[in-house]
This record gives C-alpha cells, structure tokens and sequence, in this order.
C-alpha cells in the first residue's frame, strides 16, 4: 500500500539529515484507506519491516530490516515524486506552517534525544549547536529545564541557541569554558547531558561535568576509536543512552503538540532559495555560516 506524495516544499540539505518534504498526496494505491488525494502531509523516513523482534515490541525506530528513504534502498526527495507506505506517512494539521513542517525528520531527532530524560527543573548541557542542537535547546526550554547550556565553536549557530532558549553559551573558539558557564550559574554539575557534536573533546567535557547519577542522551555519531575515561562514568553513576532517529510513533506526538502549544523553531531557519539555485544551498551548507537551509518549489 503505497501513497505518492507530490512536492511542493524542499527541506534543507543538511547531509545528515534523510531528506525529507511536506507535500501533497497526489495519487494513492490501492488498499490505502487513511488518505486522500490533496491531504497535506508529510513523512517518517524509516520505512520498518513491522515483523522482526524490535518492531513487534513498540521500538520500530530499530527495526533491523530499517529501509531510510534518500539514503539507503529508497530515492528521497529531490525526486519529482516520491512513494512512502501508508504506514510511514502523516497528516499535518493547517496550524502547523510548512517551514517547520519540512524539518519534522531533524526535529524528530532532536526530540527523541532532548526527552529521553526528564527535564522539569533539571540543569541541562547540549554539546553542539547544529541544527538539531539548536533546537534541542527549544525543546528543553519548553519542556522546562531550569538552565540550559550549549557549547560550540561556531559563534552564529550559538546566537541561534540563544534565540532558541540557551541559558548560556560556551565558544569553545573563544576560549570559553563549561567550568565558567558552572560558576556563573552556580552549579556543581549538569543533571541532564545531550551531547550532539559528534566530537570526542566535546563528549569527555560532557562526562567531566556531569553531577553525580546525571543521565547523557547521544545523538553525535563519535569517531570509532574515541578514547572515554570510563572510571569518570562508573565512579559517578552516569547513564549514557544511545539515540537514533525518532521513535515511532511518540515522538511525532511530542512534536506535533509542541508545535500546536507554541514552540518556534524559526531562528534555526537562516536562509532560503529557489530550488534551482541548489548548489548556493550546498555552498553555504558546506560554509557552516547558516542554520537550517530550505529550497523553495
């Protein structure tokens, strides 16, 4: 059962994002029976098997027969069209703009990583102001964190946290410190760690602040021979999860509601272009200079 979506809006072209739209649906196949032609939409892009052990327990997110659309085993959306399974495919709701809605699959990992903890009250790091980092940061503060810190070496993607909710901001570039960011806030320790840099250095300082019994969530993809002093993670208590992707379907209701109740996510959104000048979107993708980039159709 297949539903074909027609495009209508790019998402940007962060390469570890799997490309992703909103759109219509132009066409469905038969046996579809929960949309029609012209339903605005948009599309989880972990087509599961829904039989083995992972899928049949509620954790779809790692199914390990996973097909990701625009990176393995299925074209993504720089196609005219694109077939999802009904199944993979949801309805958007008119108050939910298009811009926000064609960054539902980053959003989604952000908010997997941000709540897999809970944050009422909480002291909390981010590791890396990317995109997903930047809006971890809006999450956390619409979830209710107490204070949020992020750190990076990229001074505009640290302004787009500050506008996102940042308590604080650490520019490593700088020379800032997290020991600094402790003292002014007056903290012995960070309660919640996300760490989503994907940098050794970055993670070790994560796990040298972290208060005792603290919980790390981590999204960043660590290079395979990280080296981790792991007497800092016994010693204290720490938890470390890994996370990957969105789960389904529980995180597309947290962002959903979360939209609905407010939560803005256009700072992170710094620039826009005409589908046909792609490439300007690479360039200043590959620059670091932006947040999240569209392509507009």
């Amino acid at each position: 059962m297949k539903a074909l979506v027609k495009k209508y809006a790019e998402p940007g072209i962060w390469m570890e994002d799997v490309p992703m739209f909103v759109g219509v649906v132009e066409d469905v196949g038969p046996g579809v029976r929960n949309f029609t032609i012209g339903e605005r939409v948009t599309a989880e892009g972990h087509i599961v098997c829904g039989h083995c052990r992972n899928c049949r327990r509620g954790m779809g997110h790692v199914c390990e027969n996973t097909i990701s659309v625009g990176i393995m085993g299925k074209d993504g959306c720089f196609a005219e069209y694109v077939t999802i399974p009904e199944s993979n495919v949801v309805k958007l709701r008119p108050e939910i703009p298009d811009d926000f809605a064609a960054i539902m699959d980053p959003f989604g990992n952000a908010t997997h990583t941000a709540l897999a903890f809970p944050l009422l009250g909480e002291d909390v790091l981010i590791t890396g102001a990317g995109l997903i980092g930047t809006m971890a940061a809006g999450i956390c503060r619409y979830a209710g964190a107490k204070n949020i810190v992020v750190t990076d070496i990229n001074p505009l993607r640290l302004e787009i946290a500050k506008k996102m909710g940042a308590t604080i901001t650490v520019d490593g570039s700088k020379g800032e410190t997290i020991a600094d960011a402790m003292f002014q806030l007056g903290i012995r320790g960070f309660d919640v760690g996300l760490e989503m840099s994907g940098a050794p250095a970055a993670f070790n300082d994560m796990i040298e602040h972290m208060y005792k019994g603290a919980n790390i969530a981590q999204l960043g993809i660590l290079p395979y021979n990280t080296q981790v002093n792991w007497s800092d993670v016994i010693f204290n208590a720490l938890t470390i999860k890994g996370i990957t992707g969105r789960r389904m379907w529980e995180t597309w209701y947290q962002m959903e509601q979360m939209l609905l109740g407010g939560l803005d996510l256009s700072p992170v959104i710094t620039h826009r272009f005409q589908f046909e000048d792609f490439q300007k979107g690479f360039d200043v993708m590959v620059s670091g200079q932006c947040g999240k980039v569209l392509l507009e159709w």
